[in-house]
């Protein structure tokens, strides 16, 4: 339950956290890259990434795979799914993709039919 929360909290934290536009002048590329992955977004393509700024694209890869694992988890996504957030697929690939979906839509399922 512990890290449930945490988890929880920490993505709702990223919201607060300097935009996209301020990482990008300050050169913190692994953080953006680690919101875009820890929001369960897909990562942007290097079109987008550069025109941001002069990108530092091994920073970010490495920001956005470490989102993408703490997102990935599948102790979270009945949480997820039941906040309604979409799942757009970008935990394919990875060892828990398949317990990761059946926990989220299980929490999909269940948040729309309380409406």
């Amino acid at each position: 339950m512990k890290k449930r929360l945490s988890v929880i909290l920490l993505v709702g934290l990223t919201g607060c956290a300097s935009s996209v536009e301020e990482m990008a002048q300050a050169g913190d590329w692994y953080q953006i890259g680690y919101q875009d992955g820890v929001t369960g977004n897909h990562a942007r393509s290097m079109r987008e990434l550069t025109k941001m700024g002069n990108v530092n694209s091994a920073d970010y890869d490495q920001g956005y795979l470490t989102g993408v694992n703490e997102f990935c988890n599948p102790d979270v996504a009945y949480q997820v799914g039941l906040s309604g957030q979409y799942y757009d697929g970008v935990c394919e690939g990875t060892e828990e993709a398949q317990r990761f979906r059946m926990e989220w839509q299980r929490g999909w399922d269940e948040g729309r039919s309380s409406y």
